[in-house]
C-alpha cells in the first residue's frame, strides 16, 4: 500500500462544533477565506432559517477579517430559504466532492489562493475529500444531529465508515490525532 493514499480523507483539523473553532487563530496563521457547510455543520436539517444566535455567530466571523461563504449541496429553495434576506453569500447545489462548487465559491468571493481558504463540514466523503481535492485547509466536525440526515448524507456515512477503517489500518499517526476524536463522537 503506498503511503499517503487515504490522506485525501483526512481533515487537517478535528473539532465537536462550528463553535469551537480558534477562528481567529486560523486568521492570524494566514487563511482570508472561510468555506462552511450548513447541513448538520450550521444547524440539522430540521432547522429551515438562520437564528440570531447563528448569524451573530457568522457576523463575528466576517468582522475578525474573512470572507465568507455558506456552500451546500442541498437544493436552491432549501438555501434560499434558509439565508432569507441575510447577506451572506451562498452556492447551492454545488455538488460536493467536485470541485465544481468549490470554483463557483472561490469566483464569487475573487478568492485566487486556495492556500488561504479554510472549508469546514461534517463529512468525509463531501467536505473533508472535497476541501482536500481543492488544497484548502479542511476542519471536521461532529454532525449536529445525525438522525435528520438525509438518504444521500446516510450513504455517504456508510462510505465514510470503509474509509475511516482504511485510513486506520494505513495511516495510524494520522487516524489517531486527527479522526479518533471524530469517530469517538460516533
Amino acid at each position: 500500500m503506498r503511503q499517503g493514499k487515504y490522506t485525501k480523507f483526512i481533515p487537517n483539523e478535528y473539532q465537536k462544533s462550528v463553535k469551537n473553532i480558534d477562528f481567529l487563530h486560523l486568521y492570524q496563521a494566514g487563511f482570508r477565506t472561510v468555506f462552511i457547510d450548513i447541513d448538520n455543520t450550521l444547524v440539522s436539517y430540521k432547522q429551515h432559517e438562520l437564528t440570531e444566535d447563528l448569524i451573530a455567530f457568522l457576523n463575528q466571523i466576517e468582522s475578525i477579517g474573512f470572507k465568507l461563504l455558506l456552500i451546500s449541496n442541498n437544493n436552491q429553495e432549501r438555501i434560499e430559504t434558509f439565508v432569507g434576506k441575510h447577506p451572506f453569500p451562498f452556492i447551492y447545489s454545488a455538488k460536493k466532492p467536485l470541485k465544481r462548487g468549490f470554483k463557483s465559491g472561490l469566483n464569487r468571493l475573487n478568492e485566487t489562493d486556495v492556500t488561504k481558504v479554510v472549508h469546514i463540514g461534517d463529512q468525509l466523503m463531501t467536505d473533508i475529500y472535497g476541501g482536500n481535492r481543492m488544497g484548502f485547509y479542511t476542519i471536521l466536525v461532529s454532525a449536529i444531529e445525525r438522525k435528520s440526515d438525509i438518504l444521500p448524507t446516510r450513504i455517504n456515512r456508510k462510505l465514510e465508515a470503509f474509509f475511516i477503517k482504511k485510513v486506520k489500518k494505513h495511516q495510524k499517526a494520522l487516524y489517531e490525532s486527527r479522526l479518533r476524536p471524530y469517530v469517538e463522537t460516533l
